[in-house]
């Protein structure tokens, strides 16, 4: 039998030798965490390479992505399907193992991480999945919830902001079944890091509420096991273990910067080699090797101790079980449709005249019912964004039967948390914010957008409607911007009926994110025939239109300004101009129409058309060609009431009559 260091210098040999076939790629990582990968996966880690997505197996993050050979290595030695050849293909076009782990590449990877912290931040809300999860659905006797996360993160994690956000909340939650090893190896890209983090890790982790094992050495495997023992002990608080490494240990330029983001080179790589004692070519494996790390009998049968476990629990409670399941395979329940029907129908007979964020509210109350899947929160906005409903119940340390997670003023974090809640499974997570504020978040919202998850992001406040607040916190850029991010699809409603199917196409998208943008004024219903009602789905339809088809101008537009488009229209056609308006609530959604529809509501011999939108204009003008306008702002907003506000950027009907004369006249 292998020896554990042997079976940890297969990890750095793999990953030392990819790095340099690909000449690109970060060695040093890798190759001073093997130690304690290597006493991670072979003795406490619960999971089966035949079944990556088995629902009750441990998740594994690699915060610090740029370690991805140490992934990479694991998921190859341990028995995923991950070739050696994949191996040799390291970074390199098509590759399931890319420069970092992107999440749908390889099995086995359980996030994308790249941008550092992140990883943390997912894992952080896989941990609070699986707490909720098992509140919700483990009985006495019957534990089907019951598994750790467990993360990798070095010192480039700790210094970006979205790891306080995140581990903030871990401890307040009391995260005990999340387990993060940090890599203290003192060096990042610049150098040692003692000239720019001198922070006391412990010492925050403990404010922070966490339980923290210090001075592990990294490279003493049962240092590393008794470390891990204790951490699994402790029940209440997540736990951070503090492991001393070498950066790069075995190579020449081990302790270096040197081997933080570059090859080894062949001298360096052969003396590595002898000085690990690794006599084997490159990316040759002995067998003995391979049989040391295989863990797919072990995880066989774990899943299959697992799968009796589950059906003496579906015995035993067969609505739950069923439950369960449908919420794993992301089924909608029974009576959804009929839900959603009758919600859209009693908000187009009751016709109000209330704020889209409190259309959205409306749109939870009705949807939640009938979606205990649903899982709300705001970062510190709830009373503004509208985000929860008459039985929201907060989650909090000692109660995880609830609904609803207060974040606090951590729009980062959150999206980040829900980011890693979705990908846990069970839960169809949504946030609230303002939308200015999405800039906070962003690098978490594209990443959800990146690998095409389920994540539902809830932004109020949208424009220069939001008036005496200001330029700070008016959304001009924002909608144009987040349009803008590939697989994320926005909506931006323009009434209670509108926010309704925003809302269902949110719930029913499971292969991406969808941002809901919605207002603080308050906005009009808009009378519709059941047809219209039908195609809002489409993300664009004619809202209004002329008596006989013949068109001489089309307005576009979307949210608060529908209303300005409407108006307008009915001045224009008592001016005998014959004027359709479009709604366009998701342009992706109608981008994504066949071109029969697209053409039949924006027929392409119409050449007169406005774009109207309280935000910067460039992003209209693929609707409107070269001979079309867009009205909107392409300056920062100012302070004033929003009426004030909307009139001195000339977002008035009369201004837009004017703009709509100008062109057809």
């Amino acid at each position: 039998m292998p020896s554990r260091r042997e079976l940890a210098n297969a990890i750095r040999a793999l990953s030392m030798d990819a790095v340099q076939k690909a000449k690109s790629g970060h060695p040093g990582a890798p190759m001073g965490m093997a130690d304690i990968a290597e006493v991670l996966w072979n003795d406490f880690l619960q999971h089966n390479p035949s079944n990556p997505h088995w629902a009750n197996r441990d998740r594994f993050i690699l915060s610090n992505g740029h370690a991805s050979m140490l992934l990479y290595s694991l998921l190859h030695l341990s028995g995923y399907d991950l070739s050696m050849e994949d191996i040799k293909q390291f970074r390199q076009l098509h590759s399931k193992t890319a420069g970092h782990p992107e999440y749908g590449y390889a099995p086995g990877i359980e996030t994308t991480t790249g941008p550092l912290g992140m990883g943390i931040s997912n894992a952080v809300g896989m941990a609070l999945a699986e707490k909720i999860l098992a509140a919700q659905f483990n009985r006495d006797g019957h534990e089907i919830v019951d598994h750790y996360t467990y993360v990798f993160l070095g010192d480039g994690c700790l210094m970006e902001g979205i790891s306080h956000e995140s581990c903030s909340l871990a401890g307040t939650w009391g995260l005990g079944k999340l387990i993060a090893f940090y890599d203290d190896n003192s060096i990042s890209i610049d150098g040692n890091v003692k000239g720019w983090f001198t922070d006391n890790t412990p010492k925050r982790f403990e404010s922070y509420g966490w339980h923290v094992i210090r001075n592990v050495d990294g490279h003493n495997s049962e240092e590393i096991r008794q470390a891990t023992i204790e951490a699994r002990s402790v029940n209440d608080k997540p736990s951070l273990i503090c492991c001393k490494t070498i950066i790069g240990y075995g190579a020449p330029q081990a302790g270096s910067h040197d081997c933080h983001g570059s090859p080894l080179g062949e001298a360096g790589i052969t003396a590595a080699r002898a000085k690990l004692g690794w006599g084997y070519p490159p990316f040759e494996i002995p067998n003995e090797i391979y049989s040391g790390w295989n863990a797919v009998k072990k995880g066989a049968a774990a899943e299959t101790a697992w799968e009796q476990k589950f059906a003496a629990y579906k015995a035993a409670y067969p609505e739950l079980a069923v439950e369960f399941e449908r919420r794993l395979q992301k089924k909608l329940p029974q009576g959804w449709k009929a839900k959603v029907a009758a919600a859209i129908q009693d908000a187009d007979i009751k016709a109000e005249k209330i704020a889209t964020r409190k259309a959205s509210q409306n749109a939870i109350e009705a949807y939640a019912s009938i979606l205990p899947e649903l899982l709300g929160g705001s970062a510190d906005l709830t009373g503004s964004n509208l985000t929860n409903w008459s039985s929201s119940k907060d989650i909090t340390k000692s109660f995880l039967e609830g609904n609803y997670i207060h974040y606090g003023v951590r729009e980062f974090g959150m999206s980040a948390i829900i980011n890693g809640i979705t990908l846990h499974g069970g839960f169809i997570p949504y946030g609230g914010t303002f939308f200015m504020f999405s800039d906070y978040a962003r690098n978490a919202v594209r990443m959800a957008a990146l690998m095409g998850v389920q994540s539902i992001f809830v932004y109020t406040h949208d424009s220069i409607g939001l008036g005496e607040d200001g330029p700070t916190h008016q959304a001009v850029e924002q909608a144009a911007t987040m349009r803008y991010i590939p697989r994320m699809s926005v909506w931006r409603p323009c009434d209670t009926v509108e926010s309704l199917v925003a809302w269902k196409a949110a719930i029913e998208r499971t292969h991406g994110p969808t941002s809901l943008v919605f207002s603080r004024q308050g906005v009009p219903h808009q009378k519709r025939t059941a047809e219209q009602i039908e195609n809002i789905s489409r993300g664009g339809y004619v809202l209004h239109d002329t008596a006989d088809n013949k068109i001489d101008l089309i307005i576009i537009s979307t949210g608060t300004e529908i209303d300005l488009a409407i108006k307008a229209a009915e001045i224009l056609t008592d001016k005998n101009v014959k004027v359709r308006v479009v709604s366009m609530p998701s342009t992706d959604v109608f981008d994504a129409q066949d071109e029969a529809y697209r053409k039949s509501v924006l027929p392409p011999e119409v050449k007169a058309r406005v774009a109207v939108e309280a935000a910067v204009t460039d992003y209209w003008r693929k609707y409107v060609g070269l001979e079309g306008t867009v009205l909107g702002i392409d300056t920062f907003g100012e302070s004033g009431p929003a009426e004030d506000v909307y009139r001195h950027f000339g977002l008035t009907v009369e201004n837009l009559v004017k703009v709509a004369e100008n062109l057809i006249f």
